[in-house]
């Protein structure tokens, strides 16, 4: 167990044209709330690991900033806002309701963000693209006061082509962000009815990149285990050959010429599978040519082997990696962060969750309610982590349902769009516990349509309601029945004839650690006094488990969670995640050994 200084730390804030400054205490700081608060250039690593190009500039860091009351409307508008006079200063890319953005309000709604830049000499004759890892909810972008374009979607990636309305020398770029958060977008548990801290505005990294008239946009990648083959997609702005290498650790497996703009396969003979025992990935080179065979555009990616199918083992219907059961045995993961609420402090604190999670004997991450950046995904393809991806909930879906509704289908295609590449991802969860659903059979349908390479899970712990709305209930369709019991884990779902079981949440044991818990009244679904005792209940928890996973069908169980969050103390990890609750060592056993138990089944 390590516990770490609790000495307050601050933040000074200089305000725009003066010396003034404002401090900022820390409610309670982790480990990581220093680095990033005095950082020029916060998690300032590559933000797209399966598309990277060599040139980028990242503009995280100290902007001008207008929040508040008196903020200027910024839904959608046609120009800039004045920031003439005294401007905040705001650390992006966290949100302003955040201590480390340096700001700290309690809900903003009218955001503007303001900073300028040069472009590097070397991209002289170059496109310059502008990329959003996510903006909540509505962004509109204007450089030197032009308007270079408008997003919508609080959790999905964006960009757009500035190259019209640059110049030389300073740039200025100017951010209008809108967030509502009136519960008729996907806002997850930061909305009206969620749990936790409001988060709004620029959330995820924002860069520039340099690019060839003629450039590779975007790719989709779809291993093909039965044909020894990876399939693949180039989304290329000009027309122009591709050029597709797969490499292991740098030596040449298969290569392909192919045309932008169509589906083509790399064979890949005897390959190694990706799993969460051996994550193995390749390598990915895509080289985009000119017309007269000059290249256009390189980019670096990478993929791994692997697929999931359900398919009857013993007669019981299960998910199966790569032909095999694994039991699915995770953690439900919130990803909140008592200093920069949606958003790690930085990279080093992103990765700890996951180790820790991996360390512990898990193999499962169920990410609730949120995305994370490209960068989440990253680590949990090389750490071996399979990951179940919630949609965040949207609130009000009964009222303006032509509108609501719109919004929220659009969203879920663009998250999937967004980390379809990602082999860790093996389920997706458009509803939690009817929070905000409607359609569930559709849109579990259209899920799997979509995307048939996956598992969906479409009403995850149908068996609960919250008490203002009619439940919606199990859709009887995608590929689990999946229910959630508190404590738990009798009760749990037993598969159908064409649906396997999974324990979606269970658990919520609260273990109160003083001096490392969010300044309110906290609670959990039950106690436990000490840490051993924590441990015991785990064990025997994980022990009820291994019973049903034998005798009952069930093939994924989830406890809930990862760390405690703002009030719930019922985590692994203290929310600073300064102290490991329970006994790691025995949490670990007991994880493995159930594992084991499951690899049995295959034989």
């Amino acid at each position: 167990m390590k516990i770490y200084s609790k000495a307050i730390m601050l933040v000074s804030m200089l305000i725009a044209g003066s010396c003034i400054t404002s401090a900022q205490e820390a409610k309670l700081p982790t480990q990581w709330t220093n680095a990033a608060m005095q950082a020029e250039i916060p998690l300032a690593e590559y933000p797209r690991p399966q598309l990277q190009r060599t040139d980028w500039l990242c503009l995280n860091g100290k902007w001008d900033y207008r929040g508040g009351k008196d903020a200027p409307n910024a839904l959608n508008p046609e120009t800039p806002a004045s920031f003439e006079g005294k401007a905040d200063k705001i650390l992006v890319p966290y949100c302003p309701e955040s201590v480390l953005s340096g700001v700290q309000r309690k809900q903003e709604i009218n955001m503007w963000y303001r900073r300028s830049f040069e472009i590097p000499s070397k991209w002289q004759n170059k496109q310059v693209i502008i990329h959003f890892g996510a903006v909540d909810h509505d962004a509109t972008v204007f450089v030197n006061g032009k308007k270079a374009g408008s997003h919508s979607g609080g959790y999905d990636s964006f960009s757009f082509d500035i190259t019209p309305y640059l110049k030389k020398g300073s740039n200025t770029l100017i951010v209008a962000a809108n967030d509502s958060n009136d519960g008729k977008t996907p806002s997850g548990k930061n909305g009206p009815r969620g749990d936790y801290t409001f988060s709004s505005g620029i959330w995820q990294t924002v860069w520039l990149e340099p690019v060839n008239k003629s450039y590779i946009k975007d790719i989709r990648l779809l291993p093909d285990l039965e044909g020894k083959r990876l399939k693949v997609f180039v989304n290329a702005v000009g027309s122009g050959k591709i050029k597709a290498v797969a490499l292991n650790n740098g030596k040449e497996v298969s290569q392909v010429s192919a045309t932008g703009g169509t589906y083509f396969y790399l064979l890949i003979e005897n390959p190694f599978l990706w799993s969460p025992d051996s994550p193995f990935l390749y390598d990915l080179k895509l080289t985009l040519y000119n017309a007269d065979g000059s290249e256009a555009d390189e980019v670096k990616s990478y993929f791994g082997m692997r697929d999931i199918k359900l398919g009857k083992l013993n007669g019981v219907i299960r998910p199966l990696i790569n032909g095999k059961f694994i039991m699915q045995l995770g953690l439900l993961d919130q990803g909140y962060w008592p200093d920069g609420v949606l958003t790690a402090p930085t990279e080093e604190a992103l990765k700890f969750d996951m180790e820790y999670t991996k360390k512990a004997g898990y193999n499962l991450i169920r990410k609730h309610m949120k995305t994370e950046p490209q960068r989440f995904y990253y680590w949990a393809d090389k750490m071996g982590l399979l990951v179940w991806q919630d949609m965040p909930a949207i609130w009000y879906q009964n009222e303006d349902t032509t509108q609501n509704r719109k919004v929220y289908r659009k969203e879920l295609k663009a998250i999937i769009d967004d980390h379809y590449n990602s082999p860790s991802i093996i389920t997706w969860i458009p509803f939690n516990e009817n929070w905000g659903a409607f359609d569930v059979k559709n849109i579990t349908n259209w899920v799997k349509q979509y995307d048939p390479s996956r598992l969906v899970n479409g009403n995850s712990g149908f068996n609960n309601n919250p008490d203002y709305q009619k439940p919606y209930g199990d859709p009887g369709n995608g590929d689990y029945v999946d229910t959630h019991i508190y404590v738990g884990p009798y009760g749990a779902s037993v598969p159908d004839d064409h649906r396997a079981a999974s324990l979606g949440e269970f658990g919520g044991v609260g273990l109160f650690v003083r001096g490392h818990m969010w300044p309110v009244h906290n609670n959990a679904y039950d106690y436990e006094p000490t840490k051993a005792r924590l441990t015991d209940r785990y064990v025997f928890l994980l022990d009820e488990v291994e019973q049903l996973m034998k005798y009952k069908g069930l093939s994924v169980a989830i406890y809930t969670q990862t760390t405690d969050v703002e009030h719930e103390v019922n985590g692994v990890l203290t929310y600073d995640r300064a102290v490991e609750k329970m006994e790691i060592e025995r949490v670990r056993e007991v994880n493995l050994a159930v594992i084991k138990e499951g690899e049995k089944l295959n034989k």
